[in-house]
């Protein structure tokens, strides 16, 4: 089974929108906020990768970078280093 490149190019859409949308629902904490801010930079520079292996036509690196960069906001919300909406849907915080 293999899949399309429009089938790859709408789940990066997705999770362009997503993660973009992400990014500005964090809020950084008052402690711990060089790690918190670490995982943020992480996130954007993950993005920023996914897009530029995207212009490149390395579609699969680009998904596989864009889901690094919603994992490292996930995970910050996750381990409590963000301040999160959790009824965004956007994070897997209680």
């Amino acid at each position: 089974m293999s899949i399309s490149e429009e089938e790859i190019n709408k789940k990066l859409d997705k999770y362009f929108a997503m993660t973009e949308k992400a990014i500005t629902l964090v809020e950084l904490p008052s402690v711990k906020q060089e790690v918190a801010q670490d995982f943020l930079s992480m996130a954007k520079n993950y993005l920023s990768d996914a897009k530029h292996f995207r212009k490149k036509g390395d579609l699969l690196t680009a998904l596989a970078a864009a889901s690094y960069a919603h994992a490292w906001l996930d995970a910050g919300a996750r381990a409590g280093l963000f301040k999160v909406d959790s009824s965004s849907n956007l994070f897997t915080v209680d």
